[in-house]
């Protein structure tokens, strides 16, 4: 499978730009949302830096660059060590991804997976429905063609076409609004819809998903010796409750699932986990859920604004605090083990592989990268002589971001700059 990682575009935009957001993309007002619940025990991101040392080692690392740079470590009791400009909202790319798959693993959990199902409907004709695998290919096709073909499929006298119907979102629901043209013509820009036969994309974006998957099971069943009418239907028409479940293919695990979106940086996989977790393909209803759960989470929110769910939109506004925040939480997570594992791994794995790699941070950071046109993003779990240190570093329109970023991760990993004060 193609990893999907965000390209960035040719062009490069003007910092101002960078810091507009969309007027035609909603946002949620603080105000609107639920008011966080109190501390339950958990520790929760402290509002004032506490390491003065790592602070001012922190700020020599952007230099003359800092304002365009939000940069937040903490430690695993929620102290603030560093901040610059934590709380200023940024478009952070793919760090987008770590919120979709928080709410994905903390709402399904770590056994969950994405269904594709055949079912049979009480006239005798047939529906497919789906949830968005990533994976699923021609070899499950096939198998789907064959039990058709065998299940009768349909009301007309034996012999005649198979009735089956392709039960799919509509297609103002396939890219989410902010997606540049250019983005969506590529791999990584696929269309997002509910039977996607890898991903919606070969070497470039599938513009068509249902033609395609409408072709190819006709083709295929004709292939067997069949005949079969199919046709789309909107997701509305859907009817399981009366229905009798034939067959269903199954995705990966959800480590899986999460790992494609975090340590391959797949857009497909990280945008159907946030509709999957949310509850809802209708990318505003889901995208208000997402808010609301990061708010009872207890996190900062101020500037926040959830667009998409792999960060491909610009429209997107995270702060490196609210980033910090929640991988503190997620930290403490009864599924936090599965959520670390899902990520990349500087010097050895996935989008970080070749970063860092023979140095004293190569095995030692695992996070999430982000890149799109002018935004650089990496937010991780750093492990240092004095503990664990969650980092996240957003910068638009920095000139040599990896660089300063390898430079606040070395910093952070400086012993003694930050004793823990006794309990």
């Amino acid at each position: 499978m193609a990893s999907g990682v965000l390209l960035p575009l040719a062009f490069h935009l003007p910092l101002q730009a960078l810091e507009q957001v969309d007027p035609t993309i909603p946002t949620v007002a603080a105000s609107s949302l639920p008011v966080a619940p109190p501390p339950v025990g958990l520790p929760q991101l402290q509002p004032q830096v506490s390491c003065p040392a790592l602070q001012q080692r922190i700020r020599a690392a952007v230099g003359g660059e800092s304002g365009v740079w939000s940069i937040s470590v903490a430690d695993a009791r929620g102290r603030l060590l560093a901040d610059v400009n934590g709380t200023r909202a940024r478009i952070p790319a793919s760090n987008q991804k770590l919120i979709s798959t928080a709410i994905a693993l903390d709402r399904l959990g770590p056994d969950y997976r994405l269904t594709t199902r055949l079912w049979r409907q009480t006239d005798g004709s047939l529906q497919i429905t789906g949830e968005g695998d990533p994976d699923l290919n021609l070899a499950q096709l096939q198998r789907f063609a064959k039990l058709a073909l065998g299940s009768g499929g349909s009301s007309a006298p034996p012999g005649g076409p198979v009735t089956i119907q392709l039960v799919e979102e509509p297609k103002q629901r396939w890219w989410p609004q902010g997606w540049h043209w250019a983005d969506r013509a590529e791999a990584y820009g696929a269309p997002i819809t509910r039977l996607a036969l890898t991903s919606n994309a070969l070497d470039m974006a599938v513009s068509n998903p249902p033609g395609r998957l409408q072709t190819l099971l006709g083709r295929e069943i004709k292939r067997q010796g069949g005949s079969a009418a199919i046709r789309l239907v909107p997701v509305t028409t859907a009817n399981t409750e009366s229905a009798t479940l034939l067959h269903e293919e199954r995705s990966v695990g959800m480590h899986g699932l999460l790992s494609l979106a975090n340590t391959d940086s797949h857009n497909f996989t990280s945008e159907v986990l946030l509709r999957q977790g949310t509850g809802s393909w209708d990318l505003n209803q889901a995208r208000q859920v997402a808010m609301q759960w990061l708010s009872t989470q207890g996190l900062p929110m101020a500037g926040v604004n959830v667009v998409d769910g792999s960060g491909l939109d610009r429209g997107n506004r995270l702060t490196s605090q609210l980033l910090v925040g929640l991988m503190l939480r997620m930290a403490q997570h009864p599924y936090a083990a599965n959520y670390w594992a899902s990520m990349a791994v500087a010097g050895q794995r996935g989008t970080l592989r070749n970063l860092w790699r023979g140095t004293e941070l190569d095995g030692r950071f695992r996070g999430k990268t982000g890149t799109i046109s002018g935004v650089r993003s990496i937010s991780g779990v750093l492990e240092t002589p004095d503990g664990i240190r969650f980092v996240s570093a957003v910068s638009n329109g920095a000139g040599s971001p990896n660089s300063t970023i390898g430079e606040v991760l070395r910093q952070s990993r400086v012993p003694g700059l930050c004793p823990t004060p006794a309990l």
